[in-house]
């Protein structure tokens, strides 16, 4: 295999996915997208394609399953890192359907870690998630912890961790876990109905409706616009080999109630907000903060856009 990177991103047509190519290409890589198009969507990546650096390679675009072996075996020749985003998304959605998160989170990542293994990547990037740590009452979340997962999707998610972390250890495949805090931003789905909170209030506010509240309002999220994970996932691919084989919070530190960021939106949008407030939602965690000592030692990374500027340019996108 030559010098040169090839990057897959899993799941690339989606939220993070998407936003990881446009930044791949804008640095002229070479890259291979693996998406099914369930949750995923071609205009995301279409989006992305307009950064694309004059003379630059197209990315290859394969529509297929990372639970089909063949599917994965093909995306993967000849790549040198993996940034493997692919996921059903969702506390509830795995709440509602555990088989369909467990055969997608934890098989699919197996699947995509063996043909890693095989063709000799150099490193496998894996997007894990808060959900991990349950609702220890502890704050802020550290990756020292013992993991107490809520729901199915945490611990598909956990899953995935685990078996990048025997990856690294027997066959020396460096792998990256980066657990993700609340990610937010530009190209996220406000219309499923399993969407996150931001897209889903930032869609309510636009259209001059109430958002749904669940529970009191008070609980708490460590909120992190997309370019933050995105530079996580860069920074996972570029650490030196000491930083492998182990997992990494990415998110800001800090953290806002959803009363708060209701708030703050009143004040960038101008509208008078006024929520409605449904029961509390099983599985969902109570209060969470992350400590990102570990990620700014070990990758170098620092978050270098605060909340109240990610959700303007949040708003901004979803206006137009």
């Amino acid at each position: 295999m030559g010098d040169s990177p090839r990057y897959l991103v899993t799941g690339g047509a989606g939220f993070i996915g998407s936003n990881i190519v446009e930044s791949l290409l804008r640095r002229g890589e070479r890259i291979v997208v693996l998406d099914d198009f369930s949750t995923g969507r071609r205009d995301n990546l279409e989006s992305a394609l307009k950064a694309r650096r004059e003379g630059a390679p197209p990315p290859d675009i394969i529509e297929g399953d990372i639970r089909d072996t063949p599917t994965v075996r093909r995306a993967m020749h000849g790549v040198t890192h993996v940034l493997h985003q692919a996921a059903l998304p969702s506390v509830q959605r795995s709440v509602d359907d555990p088989m369909a998160s467990h055969q997608v989170n934890a098989t699919g990542t197996l699947i995509l870690l063996i043909a890693a293994r095989d063709e000799g990547v150099r490193r496998f990037v894996y997007a894990s998630s808060s959900s991990v740590y349950g609702d220890t009452p502890a704050m802020p979340k550290r990756e020292t912890m013992t993991p107490q997962p809520l729901s199915p999707y945490a611990v598909s998610k956990l899953a995935g961790e685990y078996y990048c972390k025997i990856f690294h250890s027997l066959y020396g495949l460096e792998t990256v876990s980066l657990r993700y805090f609340n990610v937010f931003g530009p190209r996220q789905d406000p219309h499923s109905q399993y969407a996150a909170v931001v897209p889903n209030f930032v869609k309510a506010v636009l259209a001059g409706g109430s958002p749904v509240v669940y529970g009191d309002g008070l609980q708490s999220r460590d909120f992190t616009y997309v370019d933050n994970a995105v530079e996580a996932n860069l920074k996972g691919c570029e650490a030196p080999s000491s930083a492998a084989g182990r997992a990494y919070n990415v998110a800001c530190g800090s953290r806002t109630t959803l009363i708060d960021l209701l708030h703050l939106l009143e004040r960038i949008t101008g509208s008078a907000i006024r929520p409605v407030h449904d029961k509390p939602r099983p599985g969902d965690v109570r209060h969470s903060l992350a400590a990102i000592d570990e990620a700014r030692l070990h990758l170098g990374f620092s978050p270098g856009m605060g909340l109240e500027e990610g959700l303007r340019r949040t708003v901004a996108w979803f206006g137009e």
